[in-house]
């Protein structure tokens, strides 16, 4: 009886060379995020995710703020921290996570703002003039809870696919 030799492959996924969950993120996160985005030029949702468990420095909200022309009492009111109390913090002192947690959806926001408008100044105007689908209110002034934030991010979507209401 002839004997054959069967070469039989071995089982190989070829994919090609991606980085899952990458997601670029333009200026305001690099601002926000700091020496990780500016020497990569991204950051990915688990680099975003260890930043904001570690917090941020009252000087990086603080750059954060002035970046999106937001007043402080704005800023405070978003956070849900008082004025006094953010004031009484030194530039290095770490911020509560949860604080970090609304500012990288604060950055989150305005980077695609400013993808859908097609400039930050025009988002930022449009963030603090009252519209009709929010009842004549600043989208702005939603951004105290999580609710408000979907409701900009949805409105954003349908500016976007030019679905007005």
């Amino acid at each position: 009886m002839k004997k054959y030799k069967i070469d039989i492959p071995i089982s190989k996924v070829s994919e090609p060379m991606v980085i899952y969950g990458l997601q670029t993120s333009e200026s305001l996160f690099s601002n926000l995020l700091g020496s990780t985005a500016k020497q990569f030029n991204f950051m990915s949702d688990f680099d975003i995710l260890k930043s904001a468990r570690e917090g941020f420095s009252k000087h990086v909200l603080m750059a954060l703020a002035k970046k999106i022309s937001l007043t402080l009492q704005e800023f405070a009111n978003i956070m849900h921290i008082s004025e006094r109390t953010l004031q009484r913090y030194d530039d290095n002192d770490i911020i509560k996570t949860e604080y970090a947690e609304k500012a990288v959806e604060l950055a989150r926001l305005y980077t695609r703002g400013e993808e859908v408008f097609g400039s930050l100044d025009k988002f930022k105007i449009w963030m603090k003039t009252p519209i009709h689908v929010f009842r004549g209110e600043a989208p702005v002034s939603l951004l105290d809870t999580s609710i408000g934030f979907d409701m900009v991010f949805k409105e954003l979507g349908r500016i976007e696919h030019g679905i007005f209401a």
